[in-house]
């Protein structure tokens, strides 16, 4: 699973960073997913691999503008490019509406393609396709706000050919339907299921991606058994001292105690305020400041997200980081 940064500014963009958009694609297939979309996405997009004719699906974490206003130009950039494949959009209530909004008012209402909408805020929210299963859990923001959990959907299958050759199923066309997943008979009249000759599947990977949130303790059960978090921690404990609660942002000493307690393998911070700057100037805020402030209190891989940066999580859950798109 590989994972690119295509923003990673909180509210405003700066001129390092964009606002929040994250583009994930499994190994196996061209396809790719996006979660939010912060205004200037379709722009990012053209720094990295990743096309408008190849999305598969949009996640929304929530309605504020720096999650959400690139939609529409994205929206618009695969209608001129002649986008067939419908598109199904995951998002909280007033998503749909925005669009709907869009497209009366902005001639986009005779699209290529269709779109498809999906509420991430009902109880029963969940997507499903070949490459992955996802499920919400509901956070803590100003306005409803939701992580979103990518459970990976394992089809490859490993024969044990000592297993094979105890039943006599000599190498052949039956082979290839057990490794595809499918019973087969026999001419003996035998019925072969793959469980009986294939080696345990590898266990799947498993990524939360959190919106906007002041508890990431509520995250704790969602983590425990998954690979990796991605959260947000928009500034450190001693800004917060200072502008207060009323934001209800996560900082990097909140969303470090959760993960820790929940024995988390691999956290990734983003979401930064623009007041953090990669290269600490005097009297300025440096990214370095969150990285302490977090790694003071979470003993796992703890990196930093940045736009452009790319991270593999790989199958034996591995998370390995990659140059720039």
């Amino acid at each position: 699973m590989r994972f690119t940064f295509l923003g990673t500014s909180a509210g405003l963009p700066t001129r390092e960073r964009n606002v929040t958009a994250l583009a994930i694609a499994p190994e196996s297939a061209r396809e790719w997913y996006l979660v939010d979309c912060g205004e200037g996405t379709q722009h990012q997009l053209l720094q990295t691999r990743y096309s408008a004719a190849k999305l598969r699906a949009v996640f929304i974490t929530h309605v504020h503008g720096d999650h959400c206003y690139g939609l529409p130009g994205l929206i618009a950039s695969a209608q001129m490019g002649r986008r067939q494949e419908p598109l199904t959009i995951c998002a909280p209530a007033g998503i749909e509406e925005f669009i709907d909004a869009v497209r009366r008012h902005t001639d986009l209402m005779r699209l290529t393609y269709p779109l498809h909408f999906v509420r991430s805020d009902a109880e029963d929210f969940e997507y499903r396709d070949e490459n992955f299963h996802v499920t919400s859990v509901e956070l803590s923001h100003r306005v409803p706000s939701f992580a979103f959990r990518f459970t990976e959907q394992v089809h490859e299958r490993t024969l044990d050919t000592d297993k094979l050759d105890a039943l006599g199923i000599e190498r052949g066309p039956l082979w290839g339907e057990l490794q595809h997943g499918h019973s087969v008979q026999l001419t003996d009249g035998r019925t072969i299921a793959p469980e009986q000759v294939c080696y345990p599947q590898r266990d799947a990977r498993r990524v939360v991606v959190g919106g906007d949130n002041d508890q990431p303790a509520l995250l704790i059960d969602a983590m425990r058994d998954s690979d990796m978090l991605i959260h947000e921690a928009t500034f450190t404990e001693a800004i917060l001292a200072k502008v207060g609660p009323q934001y209800q942002h996560s900082t990097p000493a909140q969303v470090a105690a959760a993960a820790q307690q929940a024995q988390l393998k691999h956290l990734v911070l983003t979401h930064f305020s623009q007041r953090y700057r990669r290269h600490k100037k005097p009297g300025e805020h440096a990214i370095d400041d969150l990285f302490d402030e977090a790694r003071a209190l979470y003993r796992g891989n703890l990196l930093m997200a940045d736009d452009f940066a790319s991270l593999e999580l790989t199958r034996d859950k591995q998370l390995i980081a990659s140059a720039h798109e």
